[in-house]
């Protein structure tokens, strides 16, 4: 299997098989000169080549191909320095009673949890853990936990340790049923897998923007369901203002549509960065990118067949994302594996204690037989 990006766009594949878009993803070549050539002819000469209807184009540029990307209007897409920006505000713009419950996965990304954990603490709700277990399908195990008394459920598409994916369609069928919220977030699958939010119809779906997207840190998409932009942000900024350049700063002027949620100035080199990324990927097509990605997981548990490495789930699993693969073998310690892999050019990361590989457009099979050789020139039970 070839990549489906130039190699030579990512100058660290001459000397390694970078294995890890999941943790700091690699930036290709367009998205480096998007970002160098906005430092070095706009930005670093302040307004005197950027006026500000200039800065405002560059959050309107992200927002149409963020919408590209994540399947929305352009309308319901935020831009946000981060996605815990907005994950942050979720308790407050979702409210959940005291009597009510927030439903969450117990192995998910803390920027999800953590919101609502310190509004349980506050007297606000209630959390409900549900477990990622292999053998079980985790989108049934959530529809199974839901009851008349959850107000929300959220977790990731995809999730970061494991690679188990859940069913966004069923999820919103199930939590319609007993009036829940549904947010989801897409980091670890925007850019690696089709998003629909117009399809899926979750309340709030949001992604970062420096992993799959292949961004730069400092900016990040969310898709807001129609409702939701009619409520005031619960920390709304100078931004989101119809016209940000009209400073009024006595009474509170909320732009009609998702821009009320973008709070500040921003790195607008990370947003011209994060927009030739998507384009990148779109010219590309993500149905393309997923069978790439499956084609490589399949590679790789073959040529680990009869060893003590296994897969959290099989890769025909319907609950498997092809482009996360978390392998463990019994009695491994995956974390110094992983030190000792990264030492020999093979760069991945422990995850859960298991060792997670994450398959990007830039890796070939090259990548996979240098990790599968690696494993065995530790002598890690090959």
């Amino acid at each position: 299997m070839q990549s489906l990006l130039p190699r030579s766009h990512y100058p660290a594949l001459e000397t390694t098989a970078y294995l890890n878009q999941a943790s700091l993803g690699m930036m290709g070549q367009p998205t480096v000169d998007a970002l160098q050539t906005f430092v070095e002819t706009v930005g670093r000469h302040g307004n005197l080549y950027m006026t500000d209807d200039d800065e405002v184009g560059y959050y309107e540029n992200l927002r149409q191909q963020g919408a590209n990307i994540l399947g929305s209007n352009p309308d319901q897409v935020a831009i946000l320095s981060g996605a815990s920006e907005l994950f942050g505000q979720l308790p407050f713009l979702l409210p959940a009673g005291p009597d009510q419950t927030v439903l969450l996965l117990s192995s998910d990304f803390p920027a999800i949890t953590r919101p609502w954990l310190r509004l349980q603490q506050m007297g606000g709700c209630t959390i409900q853990f549900v477990d990622d277990d292999p053998d079980k399908d985790l989108t049934e195990l959530l529809c199974a936990s839901l009851t008349d008394q959850t107000a929300v459920l959220a977790i990731s598409y995809v999730q970061y340790d494991t690679g188990t994916r859940i069913d966004p369609v069923k999820l919103r069928q199930a939590t319609n049923a007993v009036g829940a919220k549904l947010v989801l977030d897409v980091t670890q699958a925007a850019g690696a897998l089709q998003i629909s939010a117009d399809a899926w119809q979750a309340d709030v779906v949001i992604s970062s923007g420096y992993k799959w997207l292949g961004g730069h840190g400092g900016a990040a998409l969310a898709v807001l369901a129609p409702d939701l932009l009619n409520q005031p942000p619960p920390l709304p900024g100078w931004m989101g203002a119809p016209d940000p350049f009209d400073f009024d700063a006595t009474r509170l002027a909320l732009a009609p549509d998702a821009r009320r949620f973008t709070q500040s100035t921003m790195s607008y080199g990370s947003l011209a960065a994060l927009t030739a990324g998507i384009e990148q990927l779109l010219k590309i097509g993500l149905n393309r990118i997923e069978e790439h990605a499956k084609t490589l997981a399949t590679e790789l548990t073959e040529k680990l067949s009869g060893s003590d490495w296994l897969p959290f789930r099989p890769i025909d699993d319907p609950c498997a994302a092809p482009h996360i693969v978390s392998l463990a073998a019994k009695g491994q310690d995956a974390a110094q594996i992983v030190k000792k892999l990264h030492a020999n050019g093979v760069v991945c990361s422990s995850r859960g204690g298991r060792i997670r590989v994450s398959l990007a457009p830039y890796n070939n099979s090259a990548d996979i037989e240098r990790l599968v050789n690696g494993l065995h020139a530790l002598n890690v039970s090959t």
